[in-house]
């Protein structure tokens, strides 16, 4: 069984989104924290982001950001998170999300959220790691996303392999039962390739 002590999460930063979207950032948090599970984000306190670093915070949780530096002298970096790591680049803040991480869950979000579950799907195609990938399918919010890996099946720009490179919840509730149900992770990750 896979043990997990800290969770990647990508999520939208937006705060003017449904409030189911927002209600499962909140639930998330407070299971992380609860279970004793570290949380790694973006570093933001806008939005879902936001939203999870409080409900960690609030269970006596861990929150471990990384930000930008622009977008933390913009003032979006979070102010009470445990720890937050001021970064150069928007890649060195994926990598180091990376190396904190022993498993990433997708919640809802946009294009700044699709950027990293792509990456990181990607790297785990190419082989440089193979850490747990949950998508948590709130509401059905990434079933056009899954249409879209159908399609890209279906016309041999993927083999149906990619499938194997992430699980699909349908609830926060889910993602940490699952992780721990997965078999011990053997593959070292290659840092020196990312």
């Amino acid at each position: 069984m896979a043990t997990i002590q800290s969770l990647c999460v990508y999520c939208g930063s937006s705060g003017t989104v449904d409030e189911a979207f927002r209600q499962s950032a909140r639930d998330l948090g407070a299971l992380l924290a609860s279970t004793g599970v570290s949380l790694v984000f973006g570093g933001g306190q806008v939005g879902l982001m936001g939203l999870i670093a409080d409900a960690v915070l609030a269970g006596g949780g861990e929150v471990i950001g990384v930000i930008p530096r622009h977008l933390d002298e913009a003032e979006i970096g979070h102010p009470r998170a445990t720890k937050l790591h001021v970064v150069d680049t928007m890649h060195t803040r994926k990598e180091m999300m990376f190396r904190l991480a022993d498993a990433f869950a997708v919640l809802p979000g946009g294009l700044g959220t699709l950027d990293e579950t792509f990456e990181i799907l990607t790297w785990r195609q190419l082989h440089l790691h193979d850490k747990p990938i949950v998508i948590v399918d709130v509401g059905g919010y990434w079933q056009p996303l899954r249409r879209l890996f159908d399609h890209l099946i279906e016309k041999r720009f993927a083999n149906p392999a990619i499938r194997d490179l992430f699980h699909v919840v349908p609830s926060v509730t889910d993602v940490l039962p699952l992780i721990r149900a997965l078999p011990e992770s053997h593959l070292r990750p290659s840092l020196d390739r990312l």
